[in-house]
C-alpha cells in the first residue's frame, strides 16, 4: 500500500511525487512511456527556477525576448534582457525525464510502461489504480490517488470528477523539431496568431535546431483540418525570411490535444482523488503555455496530500485546500479572464487582434497593455477594449 499513487509522470505528476517523497511518504509514480516526447513548443518562463533551480546548471537555450504577430502580420516585440532572468526553450523528452529523475532521486518509485485504465475498488471506494503492462495487468493501491496523465487520461472520466473532453473544448496542436541553418533570433521566441482561433510558433532550441508548430482552438477544430493548418503555417511565405534553405531535416514530429477553456475548478478533487496538470485544464486559454502552471498544480496537490496524510484525513474537506491553494486560485482567475476575451479577439477572423497589434505599433500605452496582458497576466482595461471596439 502506497501513501499516494500518481498516474502520469509529466511535469505535474513528477513535481507532486517529488514533494511527497521529500516529506517521507511512499509514492508510486506510474507512467505509460518515459520515452515519449510530448508535442509542445517547450517554452518555459523563468518562474520555473522557483520549482527547479537545478535547471540553471544545464546548457539550455536562454530566451530574453518575444515577437508576437497578428494574423495580418502586424508585430509586437518585447525584451526582458537585463530586467529579469532568461526564460528557456527545452526539448520535452529531455526536460520531462530530467524533472522525473528529480522525483525518483527524492524517493518516488517509478513504474514505466504502465497504462492506467481503471480503478481498484473496495466497498465501493476507489483504493488504487489498475494498469496494463507488457507483462499483464497490475494494481497499485494507495490512500490518495492523483490523476496526472494528461488530456488522454482514461481514468479521469471514470473518476466521477469530469466527463470526456468535447472537440470544441480543446486545442489541437501539431509540431516538429527541425534541423538546419536558419536566421532566427536565437534569444527570442516567436508567436503567430492566425485568422482562425489558433496560433503558430517558432522556438529556437540551439543554433541549428528549432521547434515549429501550430494549433487550432475550440470550434476552429471543427472548421479547420489540423494537418492542413500545419502545412500552411510552415510554408507561409512570411516565414521564408527565417529559413534561407529549401530543405530542413525533420528530427521528430507529433500532435496532441490540450485543454483550451482553463481549469475545471469544479472537478479538481473528490473523496481521496485529485486531478492535476493538463488533465485538470492547467493550460493557458490563449497562449497554450502550461508547463509552469502544471508544475504549480503538482506542488499544490503534493502539499495538500501531505496535510491530509499527516492528519489522517483524506476527506473532501481536507482536499479542498488544493483548490484554494493561493497559486491555484491565481491561475484559475487568470485563465477565466483569458477565456472571457478569446471570442472578442477572434471576432471576424481575428480583426480585433489585428487592430490591437496595429495600434500597439504606434501607441506606447496600447503596447504596454498588450505586453502586460500576454506576458504578465493583467486584465485589459475598459479604455483598451473600447479603442478596439471603436475600430470595427
Amino acid at each position: 500500500m502506497y501513501d499516494v499513487v500518481i498516474s502520469g509522470a509529466g511535469p505535474a505528476g513528477s513535481k507532486c511525487a517529488e514533494v511527497l517523497a521529500k516529506s517521507g511518504f511512499k509514492v508510486a509514480l506510474i507512467e505509460r512511456n518515459t520515452g515519449w516526447r510530448k508535442p509542445c513548443g517547450g517554452a518555459v518562463s523563468s518562474r520555473i527556477f522557483k520549482y527547479y533551480p537545478q535547471l540553471r546548471k544545464l546548457d539550455l537555450m536562454p530566451i530574453t525576448g518575444i515577437t508576437i504577430y497578428s494574423g495580418d502580420y502586424h508585430k509586437l516585440e518585447y525584451s526582458w534582457k537585463d530586467i529579469t532572468e532568461p526564460s528557456l526553450t527545452v526539448d520535452r523528452l529531455e526536460f520531462d525525464n530530467f524533472i522525473r529523475n528529480i522525483a525518483i532521486d527524492a524517493g518516488a518509485e517509478l513504474f514505466d510502461k504502465n497504462l492506467s485504465f481503471d480503478f481498484v475498488f473496495k466497498n465501493n471506494q476507489k483504493i488504487g489504480i489498475k494498469t496494463k503492462t507488457p507483462n499483464g495487468t497490475k494494481e497499485y493501491l494507495g490512500k490518495i490517488i492523483v490523476i496526472a496523465d494528461g488530456m488522454s487520461s482514461k481514468i479521469a472520466p471514470l473518476s466521477g470528477l469530469r466527463n470526456k473532453w468535447k472537440i470544441d473544448e480543446i486545442g489541437l496542436c501539431k509540431c516538429a523539431i527541425m534541423e538546419g541553418k536558419n536566421l532566427l533570433d536565437k534569444s527570442a521566441i516567436s508567436l503567430f496568431f492566425r485568422r482562425y482561433k489558433g496560433y503558430g510558433w517558432i522556438f529556437p532550441l540551439d543554433e541549428t535546431h528549432f521547434n515549429i508548430g501550430c494549433g487550432t482552438w475550440l470550434e476552429a477544430n471543427i472548421d479547420n483540418n489540423l494537418n492542413q493548418a500545419y502545412n500552411e503555417f510552415i510554408h507561409d511565405p512570411n516565414l521564408k525570411k527565417f529559413f534561407p534553405n529549401k530543405n530542413y531535416k525533420e528530427i521528430w514530429r507529433g500532435s496532441y490535444p490540450i485543454p483550451a477553456l482553463g481549469v475545471k475548478e469544479k472537478s479538481l478533487f473528490k473523496d481521496n482523488i485529485m486531478i492535476i496538470g493538463d488533465a485538470a485544464g492547467f493550460v493557458s486559454p490563449i497562449s497554450g503555455e502550461g508547463i509552469h502552471t502544471c508544475i504549480v498544480s503538482g506542488k499544490a496537490a503534493g502539499d495538500t496530500a501531505i496535510r491530509a496524510l499527516e492528519n489522517d484525513n483524506i476527506s473532501n474537506q481536507t482536499l479542498r485546500s488544493y483548490k484554494s491553494y493561493p497559486n491555484v486560485k491565481k491561475i484559475i482567475r487568470n485563465f477565466k479572464m483569458k477565456v472571457s476575451i478569446v471570442d472578442f479577439f477572434y471576432e471576424n477572423n481575428g480583426v480585433n487582434l489585428n487592430n490591437m497589434f496595429h495600434l500597439a505599433e504606434t501607441d506606447d500605452h496600447i503596447r504596454d497593455e498588450v505586453v502586460n496582458m500576454f506576458l504578465f497576466n493583467q486584465a485589459p482595461t475598459r479604455d483598451f477594449l473600447s479603442k478596439l471596439k471603436s475600430m470595427k
